[in-house]
């Protein structure tokens, strides 16, 4: 389990309890690869209300640490990190996965709108695609009658 609690801090995530991170590391002569999967709960704001929306995450990820940069013809790779002193700390490349989960739109489930963005207000009101397909214009209303004859 691993604290990332201060991604609040830096993101739009409002809470993020410890998650839970397994894997392995293979050791060869010049990098360690390892392959983790990082997997958590997250609360962020709603796209439609701002209140609480939970979002799962399960991460799978390989990322490869060079203990010395010879030998690699390709040090762009987003994967691919170079060891800078004599700790390798795993910490900051899963907080970077973490906050490169967080959707772009999140939807909660409870849509009464207390406690969140208001729902309605002066000529207008957030309706449902259900609503929107049963609702009648006023405009045309008196036409419903025109066929029956």
């Amino acid at each position: 389990m691993v604290d990332v609690s201060e991604l609040t801090k830096i993101s739009e995530i409002r809470q993020i309890p410890p998650v839970h991170v397994k894997g392995h590391g293979d050791f060869g002569s010049n990098k360690v690869t390892f392959t983790l999967t990082i997997e958590g709960t997250m609360i962020l704001p709603c796209s439609r209300t701002l209140k609480d929306a939970k979002h799962s995450f399960k991460i799978e990820t390989t990322e490869t640490y060079l203990l010395s940069p010879e030998g690699y013809a390709d040090p762009d790779d987003d994967n691919l990190h170079q060891v800078e002193g004599e700790v390798l700390d795993l910490l900051p490349m899963i907080k970077e996965n973490i906050l490169l989960e967080i959707p772009i739109q999140i939807f909660c489930d409870d849509l009464s709108g207390e406690g969140g963005a208001p729902q309605s207000g002066n000529d207008w009101e957030v309706i449902t695609e259900d609503a929107k397909k049963e609702k009648i214009d006023p405009r045309f209303a008196a036409l419903k009658d025109f066929f029956n004859d």
